[in-house]
């Protein structure tokens, strides 16, 4: 059998085990925090951010950021239809209810026009989201947020390295949250990163991480408010420094995997990936194609062709208002109708050519195969 091709692993080298080594080693007592510090302070610097705080989860960092904003039980939250459920849990987990509005054809991300159609005297915020590295129009949700005099909170789990009109995404909302999973660029194992350039947020947020115990009271074990446990470890801390000193590394392969696939695969008929319009930088974390309806290319066909081939591919999101736990919103109807035609495609890191070329045949295969069939069928 073909060795099995990943459709994500992290990119380890000798620094992230040798800095993992001495925190376990020594990372305690008084160095206890030492790398947690030293990646808060890389991650900001590199965002261009007031404050970063370390999270066990990007989940974490959304559910903090949410409550600190004071989301709660009878508030609306929009977002996108598109998107894991991470993005959701939070504001169920508060009480509060997720509005769901369709997406944007071209990027799969928040639709600003049925972003601002949701709004009611009950939002609390919007959540623009940064599917697979792809930008939200920022400037159309910051602009609608003003107007509103809502919060605009960016989940940027999946978008480290992606850049719009020379902002970092996560840089441009209220607060920025992002994930630092096995599977992503930039990983610390499980975690995710919590940033904003407000201060009192920060503040509020990094007394809310540590069961309500504010950093200013000199009381020993006294909360002031009932928190959460969202910290991070400094031995994830520790991976977390390695793998900052190889950020744009690390960028720039997952960008050069991108590239390889838009240039083998783009010019297909019918056949689109991830967008990268002018002014924007994605950061390719997840390359996706999506196949037009006349392909005749779906989901499960594509799946079954790269399984005998021995390759992971990943689905494209089914729509939240699609599971059981919410009511159905078909009228949502790019979100409804995009995943049963799309699918992620590999992009770890160490991908060789002929790995890529692997990927690109089934791919090219799966749509000359189809194109054939109409063409018998004329």
């Amino acid at each position: 059998m073909k060795p099995r091709i990943y459709y994500t692993k992290p990119s380890i080298t000798e620094k992230e085990v040798a800095y993992a080594t001495d925190a376990v080693a020594n990372g305690w007592g008084e160095r206890c925090y030492e790398y947690i510090d030293r990646f808060e302070a890389a991650f900001k610097a590199h965002l261009g951010v007031e404050h970063a705080i370390a999270t066990s989860s990007c989940t974490g960092a959304l559910h903090l950021g949410l409550a600190a904003l004071g989301v709660g039980p009878g508030d609306e939250v929009i977002m996108a239809d598109t998107n894991w459920i991470a993005t959701a849990a939070p504001v169920v987990h508060l009480g509060a209810r997720p509005v769901f509005v369709d997406i944007l054809p071209h990027s799969w991300c928040i639709d600003p026009e049925r972003a601002e159609a949701a709004i009611t005297p009950r939002t609390k915020a919007i959540i623009a989201v940064h599917l697979y590295g792809n930008l939200c129009e920022m400037h159309e949700l910051r602009e609608i947020g003003r107007r509103h005099g809502l919060p605009l909170v960016e989940d940027a789990a999946e978008a480290i390295g992606s850049m719009y009109r020379g902002l970092a995404a996560g840089s441009m909302g209220a607060f920025g949250c992002f994930s630092l999973h096995g599977s992503k660029t930039l990983t610390t194992g499980e975690g995710g990163m919590f940033v904003t350039d407000d201060y009192q947020l920060y503040e509020t947020v990094l007394t809310l991480s540590n069961h309500g115990r504010s950093r200013s009271q000199t009381k020993q074990f006294w909360p002031e408010m009932v928190g959460f446990k969202y910290k991070m470890s400094n031995v994830q801390a520790a991976i977390g420094c390695a793998q900052m000193e190889r950020i744009d590394e690390l960028v720039r392969r997952k960008r050069e995997i991108l590239a390889h696939y838009r240039e083998r695969l783009g010019s297909l008929p019918g056949v689109t990936l991830n967008p990268e319009p002018a002014g924007t930088v994605n950061g390719a974390w997840m390359p996706t194609v999506v196949f037009a309806p006349e392909t005749g290319v779906t989901r499960e066909a594509l799946l079954e062709a790269f399984a005998r081939e021995n390759i992971d591919a990943r689905v494209f999101f089914y729509p939240l208002s699609s599971l059981p736990m919410f009511d159905d919103l078909p009228e949502n109807r790019v979100a409804w109708d995009l995943p049963g035609r799309a699918v992620n495609l590999p992009s770890y890191h160490d991908m060789t050519g002929d790995d890529l070329e692997a990927v690109v045949a089934v791919v090219r295969t799966a749509v000359g195969v189809r194109a054939e069939e109409r063409e018998g069928l004329r």
